[in-house]
């Protein structure tokens, strides 16, 4: 499992760096002059904590910090990180992506001891940030190091868990027929789509029953149902509408906040389906859609986030990578909650089976 999975990664990272590489370099002169840039005021609010002078920052992909998805996955962290160890913060949100140059720049100023670029779109300028401050220490979430040291990457294998919701999927679907779609078209937001198309393959192979697959298909990367950024609702809204038109009763918006999109459309198709969410437990976080959330395939970055800050106060800091995997629980299914009575105990003992399947690597969630 770990060399197939090394692999896969060692591809992604490819071709994010072609994505990227030119955007690289457009930011990096703006960043070496990142120590004269205003500084933003640090919050200190723990409680009961024993105060440090660690000061911990994050620069927020666009969207807010309370986008009920992965910005607030991440920030959340940050946040028990002020509660349970007394560090300090500094944070920048992020409306667009001309604002993760100079939020980057802001946070440096501030002289963070530790900078979260939280999403995917930030790798090129969190690597330009890193290379022109190298003593300065950043963390890039969905992102990876061109060579800074003073750069850790936090990962996910986001495969694995999506593989196993497309198999719940297909099997709790009455037409047979589940759709998806994304936010942007990049490796961070198809790594999902990909895992879900094969899981749900995967019930279609094992049980002989044709199982349709609406939005995304792996042999055909370039297309696919994609909003084109995270914050067109009335876009994802008419996705996740054509969907269900075409039959879905089950739905995977892979898209942050627009899940709540998804639930529109429901809602006005008067259709009985369902959807699932992503990186955070939704049914928990946003209680309000907790009747149309069949499960979520979460994404630990609160987890992730706390960790290695702890890690560094602990011990300094490391750019050593970091993977979420199932085996490691840096991802997993949401439990089934107000639907657990509804899948049956054998699709259950299934799901078990094919997560021990893919931590021992007899099964690639990717085929």
């Amino acid at each position: 499992m770990v060399g197939a999975r090394t692999w896969r990664n060692h591809v992604n990272v490819l071709i994010r760096k072609r994505q990227f590489a030119g955007i690289a370099a457009l930011g990096a002169a703006g960043l070496v002059l990142a120590g004269c840039a205003t500084a933003p005021e640090a919050t200190d609010s723990s409680d009961g904590a024993t105060d440090t002078d660690f000061l911990a920052c994050a620069v927020s992909d666009e969207g807010s910090w309370n986008d009920k998805s992965f910005n607030e996955a991440a920030f959340d962290g940050l946040l028990k990180a002020e509660a349970d160890l007394g560090v300090s913060l500094s944070d920048a949100e992020s409306n667009s992506i001309e604002d993760f140059e100079p939020n980057l720049t802001a946070m440096i100023g501030a002289g963070c001891d530790l900078t979260f670029a939280v999403g995917f779109n930030l790798i090129a300028p969190v690597n330009a940030a890193a290379a022109a401050n190298p003593d300065v220490n950043f963390v890039t979430i969905d992102g990876y190091s061109e060579g800074n040291d003073n750069l850790k990457p936090v990962e996910y294998a986001m495969d694995e868990s999506s593989y196993l919701a497309g198999y719940l999927a297909a099997a709790q679907s009455t037409t047979k027929v589940v759709g998806t779609y994304g936010g942007l078209n990049i490796p961070a937001v198809t790594v999902f789509m990909a895992g879900f198309y094969n899981g749900a393959k995967a019930y279609e192979a094992e049980t002989g029953t044709a199982v349709t697959v609406l939005g995304y298909d792996p042999a055909s990367p370039d297309t696919g149902d994609f909003v084109g950024n995270f914050e067109d609702s009335a876009k994802a809204k008419s996705l996740s509408l054509g969907q269900l038109e075409k039959g879905a009763d089950i739905l995977f918006p892979v898209a942050g906040s627009l899940f709540s999109a998804t639930s529109e459309a429901i809602n006005e198709s008067g259709k009985d389906a369902l959807f699932i969410g992503v990186d955070k437990d939704i049914a928990v976080t946003s209680p309000e859609y907790a009747d149309q959330v069949l499960t979520s395939v979460e994404k630990k970055m609160t987890d992730a986030v706390y960790d290695v800050i702890e890690a560094t106060l602990d011990n300094g800091f490391d750019g050593e990578p970091y993977l979420g995997t199932l085996e490691n629980g840096g991802t997993s299914l949401s439990p089934f909650y107000d639907f657990e009575s509804s899948v049956s105990p054998i699709v259950v003992e299934r799901l078990e089976e094919i997560k021990a399947g893919i931590i021992d690597g007899s099964i690639d969630p990717q085929a």
